[in-house]
């Protein structure tokens, strides 16, 4: 597990401070999909962990905290989305609550992000940054005595 952070680690912190301080280039994300085997159960479950809007069809809109950063790296083949939450540890509840499972929980990573990451009842992993006014909240830094 601690390599897996610490995977996570190295991949997010560029991005974190790209994300809060240079803007997009290239050609822009402008769609996500998520699929599970019980549409309408799948389409509930994410109904009540983030509040969203999901139409009979499937079809949801959701805000994007400009610019969205992303990571292209050597690795495990896998894609997650990062959804910005108030508060990592009460999503996670609300995930556990509601058939996911937790694949790592809340975590910071000193002087960049507090992050968590989770599989929804289909085996998707999403990943949470904890926002705090509009932007991911950045834990103090350590420092060395």
């Amino acid at each position: 597990m601690i390599r897996h952070i610490l995977t996570l680690y190295i991949l997010l912190v560029p991005t974190v401070a790209v994300a809060q301080t240079s803007a997009a280039a290239g050609a822009p994300v402008v769609y996500f999909s998520l699929f599970g085997q019980n549409g309408p159960e799948f389409q509930r479950f994410y109904a009540e962990v983030f509040d969203w809007k999901v139409a009979a069809n499937g079809d949801v809109v959701t805000t994007v905290t400009p610019p969205l950063t992303g990571t292209i790296a050597q690795g495990a083949p896998e894609t997650i989305v990062y959804v910005g939450v108030a508060d990592v540890t009460a999503t996670l509840q609300k995930v556990v609550a509601r058939g996911g499972t937790i694949r790592y929980p809340r975590f910071e990573v000193p002087g960049r992000v507090v992050l968590g990451v989770f599989k929804d009842p289909a085996g998707n992993s999403v990943g949470l940054v904890e926002m705090q006014n509009g932007k991911a909240k950045i834990p103090p830094p350590t420092t060395t005595p």
